[in-house]
């Protein structure tokens, strides 16, 4: 299902009224589509406020006495007779707005288990960040092998210095650096090739400890990140992540040295 088929289908998509096949299409779009999560919790907020201040009925003294008055007659002893009459005689309205109300849970449920985690939102940034810097032919804003170049160029941009290292021994030059806005703030990025690959580095300041390598994959691209020194460093290419986690090692190495 594409975006813009979501979009039109998400309020029948909140209000319950799709097909099974369609709830599950919008449901998984959603899950994938940042926009389209940002537009349900608009509109579910909206659904959910009308609900709370919705005025309910009690069907009215006449309807009842015409269902009382279809049901078959009570029998003495017929304790069951006895029972059914007790269910039907509860508020149908309150039954149904019951069923309603548990039908939307499970469902609403199954949507926040599938949005992605802060983290998995991150990973989602870095991603759509490294393909946009090669589609829109953005890879660079300083373009040099000279890391005595690159770095001084951040200054004053960033609230911070980002360690810049020249990797061409081993096989990764350095090549460039531009700025970048990631999760809500401004990041360094450093800009690597392995032969035709293009490698992204991200940095970015952290209070927390120093981590090991956590390494994944996106959309056909490898991911490695790490903490260290109180810098986060995140590295995406589409380089074979043997190569990648390579370049981190020795990024990382350089970088303890100093």
């Amino acid at each position: 299902m594409d975006h813009k088929q979501a979009l039109e289908l998400l309020p029948a998509y909140i209000d319950q009224e799709l097909a099974m096949a369609d709830a599950l299409a919008v449901e998984r779009h959603i899950g994938d589509c940042h926009e389209c999560q940002q537009e349900y919790a608009a509109q579910n907020s909206v659904s959910q406020m009308l609900k709370k201040n919705a005025v309910y009925f009690n069907a009215p003294a006449h309807l009842v006495r015409r269902i009382e008055a279809a049901l078959p007659q009570n029998k003495p002893g017929n304790r069951l007779h006895a029972w059914r009459f007790k269910v039907w005689n509860f508020n149908w309205l309150n039954a149904g707005a019951l069923a309603m109300t548990l039908l939307a849970l499970v469902w609403s449920g199954n949507l926040y288990l599938s949005l992605p985690s802060a983290n998995g939102q991150l990973t989602e940034e870095l991603v759509s960040s490294h393909i946009r810097s090669l589609q829109v032919d953005h890879l660079s804003d300083v373009v040099s092998t000279d890391r005595h170049t690159v770095k001084p160029w951040f200054n004053g941009k960033l609230n911070f210095s980002p360690p810049v290292i020249d990797l061409a021994s081993q096989g990764f030059p350095l090549v460039g650096g531009r700025l970048d806005y990631l999760h809500g703030r401004n990041v360094a990025v450093l800009i690597y090739r392995r032969n035709q690959h293009p490698v992204n580095l991200y940095i970015w300041p952290n209070t927390e400890s120093d981590t090991a390598f956590h390494a994944q994959s996106l959309q056909g691209y490898h991911l490695v990140q790490w903490m260290e020194g109180g810098m986060n460093y995140w590295v995406v290419s589409d380089l074979a992540m043997g190569e990648l986690q390579s370049f981190s090692a020795s990024l990382r190495l350089q970088v303890s040295k100093g």
